[in-house]
């Protein structure tokens, strides 16, 4: 049987989402491709302090990391919206699903409802969450799609004031402006007091994080007592009884995708189960969900040989442009079991 992660010569239909929500949100506001983005990259020297302020070290390599980071995504966000929506993430599919036929904006609004299922999150209203942080989160769609599922209240932090900037657009014009909220902050220095949050969210942003254990203490810092933390996130596989690490090839290739993603070192899933029950959180929960994730990259690579996406990476920058050249190099890191694609979940003691 052909494997999912096979790429494919052929380029990748538009599929508008068929998610229906309860309440359509109004019309959202153009963001034709480079409109926005490149208004809003015209003006990006003002947004400089504000990102040195979300830096959490002075080192270089600390700032020189977080700087890439915000300006890859800078680059890129606009590029990802007028192809695929508001969801910057991987979708859930059912194991050999076919990609062709597969509707990926559906399988991202699924890679949500998922992750929530995967951790028991109630929908009984007396329970479900109020409080929500989106940790990482793009042009805010996930924090839109929780806030109008709970009515909850969201707020989401990334290091691109480009991302933050289209998120609050997207949030007002949705009419929910009063509800959910976007700022440029680090997730290892979040603006948040203890104890904040219902819902400690973080979909695929662990993987930039520096130093993990900062990382996981920051989320179980402003989780509420009780609440819930979900990370989802790209990891290695875990080491077996007597390996001290991965393979010198394998080394290789994870390395040279932290280049043109600004990652830095890989950790494992049992790395962050192991951080997390060193804090005596509890209902510890993860899950390989690799296979559920293999039509996602081929769908990508298809979408940037259209005509429309292979324009729009023109117009997107080096950074983008660098990034959408080792695409292949994911596939080939989860064809050859050295990248696996993790749901960790964890509660807060009361």
């Amino acid at each position: 049987m052909t494997s999912a992660f096979q790429t494919s010569r052929y380029p990748l239909p538009y599929f508008p989402c068929s998610c229906q929500l309860s309440t359509p949100p109004p019309t959202r506001p153009s963001a034709s491709f480079p409109s926005f983005y490149s208004r809003t990259r015209q003006s990006h020297a003002r947004f400089m302090s504000i990102r040195a302020n979300a830096a959490t070290s002075t080192t270089p390599d600390a700032r020189a990391l977080q700087d890439g980071i915000a300006e890859f995504y800078d680059e890129s966000s606009g590029l990802w919206e007028d192809i695929w929506g508001d969801h910057m993430h991987h979708g859930f599919y059912d194991p050999d699903s076919n990609a062709s036929g597969s509707d990926h904006r559906s399988a991202q609004i699924r890679m949500i409802e998922e992750a929530l299922r995967f951790t028991g999150i109630s929908e009984d209203p007396a329970k479900r969450p109020k409080r929500i942080v989106d940790v990482g989160c793009g042009i805010g769609g996930s924090s839109r799609y929780l806030a109008r599922k709970y009515g909850a209240k969201c707020q989401g932090i990334t290091l691109s004031p480009v991302q933050a900037g289209r998120a609050n657009v997207l949030a007002k014009a949705e009419g929910l402006a009063d509800n959910v909220y976007f700022q440029v902050a680090d997730a290892l220095k979040q603006p948040f007091p203890d104890e904040q949050f219902d819902l400690v969210w973080s979909m695929e942003s662990g993987e930039h994080m520096p130093e993990k254990s900062e990382f996981v203490n920051e989320l179980v810092r402003v989780a509420a007592p009780g609440g819930s933390i979900i990370i989802v996130t790209w990891c290695h596989r875990d080491l077996g009884p007597n390996e001290e690490s991965l393979q010198p090839w394998e080394k290789k290739l994870l390395n040279r995708i932290c280049n043109a993603y600004y990652l830095p070192e890989w950790c494992s899933t049992a790395d962050y189960v192991k951080l997390l029950q060193s804090l005596s959180l509890q209902d510890i929960k993860a899950a390989d969900w690799s296979q559920h994730v293999a039509p996602f990259w081929p769908a990508v690579i298809r979408s940037a040989l259209t005509w429309k996406g292979f324009i729009s990476l023109l117009r997107s920058g080096l950074k983008t442009i660098k990034g959408a050249l080792v695409m292949p190099l994911m596939i080939e890191g989860y064809q050859k079991g050295v990248i696996k694609f993790a749901i960790i979940t964890c509660r807060k003691p009361e």
